[in-house]
């Protein structure tokens, strides 16, 4: 029982770090996905959609904290109280996603790992059983070091972990997982290779066969039966390839413009997801640094998901001489942690990308 109880202790506080960790690398990230859980037609909780920042970097730290504390032994009764309390929580959050199919990513590892919902719900259900297995021997579970060097321990991991906080949400994430991180070409990401596999449907064909109902099933092909066709019910059985970018646009009435655009030498993107939720004052600093990148033969454009309206406020506001161009949100989030932010690109390839913090980091050669 005590190597067992060993092997669960690392599996499980390990675990719970590096889950963390991912989330910790990119809380804004995490609050979005918070957000859609307390949507409507999912939790139906908006009350708590405005505080789902606080509440993001508040669930990831102590998910790393547990992790430490389980790893070190200190304060056994209330780590392993806690730790089964939030899998018992995050286990009904991937049922409740997979059954009724609201959230197809739990975002447990942010964009490091995309796990289906029941793939998250298999995974929570497992860790239940080994933090279960660590509560029945939790006799078998030791402190590593003495009083003063775990509490110390503690506060350290707590301080590091606030820090890193603090410095990604002022800036960009550390490590970023996502297909629009510097280097990648959009393009490339929305293409399809020839060798991809496709999606596989099941097609279950119903038919009125002398009074009775018969049902028969292919995959596509329209069976020859000697009765009265009466529908068919279509189930996709294995998903096919899907780019890393997809439903990405650059529109402007109406007409995307992505690929002329993607094709510039030099392009400057300000993205503002939400120009009503935006941090106004970057845009002085934005006007700056877009006239200097017009100097030196970049085209400079905004994007963003709010309306025509907003744009052509903001841009009489602070004298902008660029145009917006619209983008879905959910995308313009992937893309920049920032709102707003400002991504450099050639022929649709991202050399840099900034938060309205570090406007003053970008060179324009």
């Amino acid at each position: 029982m005590k190597y067992i109880v060993h092997f669960c202790r690392i599996a499980v506080g390990v675990l719970f770090i590096i889950s963390g960790f991912i989330k910790l690398n990119d809380p804004v990230g995490f609050s979005f996905k918070l957000e859609e859980y307390f949507s409507q037609g999912v939790l139906d909780l908006p009350v708590f959609m405005p505080y789902a920042l606080a509440i993001s970097i508040f669930v990831v730290i102590v998910e790393v904290i547990l992790g430490v504390l389980l790893l070190i032994g200190y304060k056994k009764k209330i780590t392993l109280w806690s730790l089964l309390g939030m899998i018992v929580f995050f286990t009904f959050l991937t049922f409740y996603s997979a059954y009724f199919n609201k959230v197809t990513d739990c975002g447990c590892f942010g964009d490091a790992i995309k796990l289906t919902p029941w793939e998250s719900f298999t995974k929570d259900v497992v860790l239940l059983v080994l933090i279960l297995v660590l509560m029945a021997g939790a006799r078998h579970i030791k402190p590593l070091f003495s009083g003063k060097w775990n509490m110390g321990l503690t506060v350290l991991s707590l301080a590091l972990c606030i820090g890193y906080a603090n410095h990604v949400l002022n800036h960009l994430p550390v490590i970023d997982f996502r297909p629009y991180k510097i280097g990648a070409n959009i393009q490339e990401g929305m293409s399809v290779p020839d060798d991809a596999p496709k999606a596989i449907f099941e097609y279950a064909w119903k038919f009125a066969v002398g009074g009775e109902e018969k049902v028969i099933v292919t995959n596509g092909e329209y069976p020859s039966v000697d009765g009265e066709f009466i529908g068919v019910e279509t189930t996709e059985i294995q998903k096919g390839y899907e780019p890393p970018i997809h439903d990405f646009t650059i529109e402007q009435n109406g007409v995307d413009k992505a690929e002329q655009l993607l094709n510039e030498k030099g392009l400057v993107m300000v993205v503002a997801y939400d120009l009503a939720k935006s941090e106004l004052q970057a845009f002085e600093k934005i006007k700056t640094q877009a006239e200097e990148a017009r100097g030196k033969g970049y085209r400079v454009i905004g994007m963003s998901a709010s309306s025509d309206e907003q744009s052509a406020a903001l841009r009489e506001r602070y004298n902008l001489d660029f145009e917006f161009y619209f983008t879905d949100e959910t995308t313009l989030k992937t893309i920049v942690r920032s709102n707003p932010g400002v991504l450099v690109l050639d022929k649709g390839t991202i050399l840099q990308k900034v938060h309205y913090n570090d406007l003053d980091k970008l060179r324009f050669d």
